[in-house]
């Protein structure tokens, strides 16, 4: 079992299943599936017996020559000890890890600890560790102006849509034919119903919006409009301006640019930690690292919603292992060769 042909032939057949593995979309191994899929096995390869069979085979193979090295064990065998077990550390760890990994899905709200989440299969687990979230934060992008086409909504040109950035120093722009002159900006707005249109005003609280006062003027026909472009809120509704019969301009909604979450975790054991959460930027603790996922999207930046992954993989420090001995292996390998070269010369 421990020859060269045997271990070429399961290293091959192996590959060769991973390549179809990544040609062919993967589907979860509880979703049932029909006709030839079901007994090929090729949208479940890690679950599928042949995969299984030959990896069992391969990784056999592996350990029953690192052994019989192991047993006839000389000091220049230590870097070919060192790569073979560390890759045997890595693959039964990873294959293990992708069988025993948690994946789930908590949904916290500021000022109360939460320490249920949801699985994949949508139920309801306990943890061992609760999350507090004490504040949210999104750094957003400035704001933008485009321009529509009243009566589908598509942005302007439709194949390229055009768009102006209202950074602090921004004053001016064109949109196709239009001039634009902004008048006023207030980062933060509430509208105000008066008897003829729609005004808006500073307003420093949950739920204010970002609105400009501008004038827009058509190089074309020397046609003038002018008045407030709103992006809206959860609280206040958008505001646009219709230039003409086909056009209007609009202020799309912010889009985040980094967004985070301050929060407190505490564990079973009586441990406390405070952290900032972010996106791939994830905090870990006792062998769980916790993602931020998403937030109240329908709020925005006032969101008082945070969503969090927790991936808990207890195989991931033998895969760890079994990659440092790889590297280990590697540069025992190097400096044998560079001392078998010294002495041949």
């Amino acid at each position: 079992m421990g020859s060269c042909q045997a271990a070429v032939s399961s290293m091959v057949s192996v590959a060769m299943l991973t390549v179809v593995m990544g040609l062919i979309r993967q589907v979860k191994s509880d979703v049932p599936l029909l006709g030839a899929e079901s007994w090929l096995g090729f949208s479940q390869m890690l679950s599928a017996c042949s995969f299984v069979l030959l990896f069992l085979w391969m990784v056999t193979l592996l350990g029953l020559t690192t052994i019989r090295r192991i047993h006839h064990f000389r000091w220049c065998d230590f870097p070919f000890v060192l790569n073979h077990l560390g890759l045997f550390l890595a693959l039964t760890g990873a294959i293990l890890g992708n069988a025993d990994m948690e994946r789930l899905r908590m949904t916290t709200k500021t000022g109360q600890a939460e320490w249920r989440a949801l699985d994949e299969n949508l139920k309801m687990r306990e943890l061992p560790l609760a999350i507090e979230l004490q504040d949210f934060t999104i750094d957003e992008y400035p704001p933008k102006l485009m321009l529509i086409n009243n009566e589908t909504g598509e942005a302007l040109p439709s194949k390229k849509p055009e768009k102006l950035l209202i950074e602090d120093n921004f004053h001016t722009g064109r949109l196709l034919d239009w001039e634009i002159g902004i008048e006023k900006k207030i980062p933060l707005a509430a509208s105000v119903a008066t008897q003829d249109t729609l005004n808006f005003v500073e307003f420093h609280s949950m739920g204010a919006t970002y609105a400009v006062y501008l004038k827009a003027v058509n190089n074309k026909t020397g046609q003038q409009r002018e008045g407030w472009v709103s992006c809206g809120s959860f609280m206040f509704p958008y505001k646009a301006i219709r230039l003409d019969d086909q056009t209007s301009l609009v202020m799309p909604e912010r889009e985040p640019r980094r967004f985070a979450s301050e929060v407190k975790v505490y564990t079973e054991s009586g441990r406390r930690d405070s952290a900032t959460i972010e996106v791939n930027k994830p905090f870990e603790l006792e062998g769980w690292k916790i993602y931020q996922l998403s937030y109240d999207e329908s709020k925005g930046r006032w969101s008082d919603i945070s969503v969090f992954e927790l991936v808990r993989d207890p195989w991931l420090p033998v895969v760890y292992t079994g990659i440092w001995m790889m590297i280990a292996g590697a540069v025992c390998l190097f400096a044998l060769s560079q001392k078998r070269k010294e002495d041949n010369t």
